[in-house]
């Protein structure tokens, strides 16, 4: 398999609207890495107030959609579901915003392992709209039984 749907996301990790950040995760090599997708639409609650005079994605968002990428990819790779097992954000480190991402934009987050280390997974990000860089990150996360 090489992509998981929205319906297959949700049952790997816990978020759900208006949090869950991904749509689609696509090109996925267990343990390794995947991109994930994510449209970004004007019908986002958090365009309401980000901002009045031009819309952007908040940066810390498009970090959440990294990071739910990765944590998608893990708990795929490790045949785990959000019943048994949750993965948790644990740091964020080198990030860096390049162009405002804005309504119509196709997020592609590029995750790619790092280390492994026991129930812990570094994981170097970029995302893209279109063939530009909107952002880049390095992002770390815990794997927790339920």
């Amino acid at each position: 398999m090489t992509g998981l749907n929205i319906e297959q996301i949700k049952s790997l990790i816990p978020h759900r609207y208006p949090f869950l950040l991904i749509d689609k995760l696509v090109d996925i090599v267990p343990n390794e890495s995947a991109t994930g997708i994510k449209n970004v639409t004007f019908n986002e609650n958090f365009f309401q107030g980000h901002f009045d005079s031009r819309s952007v994605m908040p940066g810390a968002l498009i970090i959440e959609s990294m990071a739910q990428s990765a944590g998608t990819l893990v708990m795929h790779s490790l045949k785990k579901s959000n019943k048994n097992m949750s993965v948790y954000l644990l740091t964020v480190d080198k990030a860096k915003f390049r162009k405002p991402v804005c309504p119509g934009d196709t997020l592609h987050h590029k995750v790619l392992k790092k280390q492994n280390v026991k129930n812990i997974w570094k994981f170097s990000c970029k995302s893209y709209v279109d063939d530009n860089l909107v952002a880049q990150a390095e992002v770390s996360a815990i794997l927790n039984s339920e």
